[in-house]
């Protein structure tokens, strides 16, 4: 069997999308969890894990994912106006002030690097651009997919791999958990990740949008503690 060269070529760039070394902070941004851990909420391996897996299920996929899917088929139709507007949805879905600056940060630092990178359509979303005010982290995330030539199952995928991997990261030094106790959480929660595509891939617009109030909660209390390691 021959093997495709552009397929061969897409992969590395999906690796690349989802390196947690792709310069745009999300390392920095924990959700809510410092919040969680802070109060008591999370006090081990098995509470982080019921808590990510609850957030994937009830938010990630009905919101993130679905919205990737949306806006991957935008770029490749070249529709702006269905662009903005769902990465107008997704800013807008982000219920507390941490969450809604966490989306502008990293959508545009996401938007530098691809204008950097020479990437056609990106610098108008830098602050200053025409579309900086409709940035969402997914929004250039599937930008970058479409122009690398990344399907949007893969896409959504490497977008969930990425999520789940910063938030058992930041749990990792909140905890603490050991490293390796958190790769075997990651390796567990991976799991979850080809089902959750799926579903995102199937939802009508009418099923998208998704809350967990204990998470918000937690969000709105990491703006008021006294002392943080992360910006949400």
């Amino acid at each position: 069997m021959v093997e495709d060269p552009g397929a061969s070529l897409a992969l590395q760039r999906l690796l690349q999308l989802a390196s947690p070394s792709l310069p745009v902070g999300a390392f920095a941004y924990s959700e809510g969890l410092e919040a969680a851990v802070e109060c008591g909420g999370l006090q081990g391996a098995d509470d982080v894990g019921d808590w990510l897996a609850a957030g994937l299920e009830f938010t990630f996929v009905p919101l993130d994912l679905a919205v990737c899917f949306r806006l991957h088929e935008a770029w490749q139709h070249q529709s702006m106006e269905s662009v903005t507007g769902w990465s107008r949805y997704l800013l807008a879905s982000r219920e507390t002030a941490e969450r809604r600056a966490q989306e502008q940060h990293l959508g545009h630092a996401l938007a530098m690097l691809l204008s950097g990178m020479d990437e056609p359509g990106a610098a108008d979303w830098r602050i200053g651009g025409a579309h900086a005010s409709d940035i969402s982290f997914a929004a250039l995330w599937t930008l970058a997919a479409v122009r690398w030539g990344i399907a949007a199952r893969p896409a959504a995928a490497a977008m969930a791999w990425a999520w789940l991997e910063n938030q058992v990261l930041a749990a990792v030094k909140l905890v603490p958990l050991g490293q390796t106790r958190g790769q075997r959480l990651l390796f567990e929660l991976a799991e979850r990740v080809p089902a959750a595509v799926e579903r995102a891939a199937t939802l009508a617009d009418d099923q998208l949008g998704g809350s967990l109030p204990g998470v918000t909660l937690a969000s709105t209390a990491h703006e008021t503690l006294y002392s943080r390691l992360y910006r949400s």
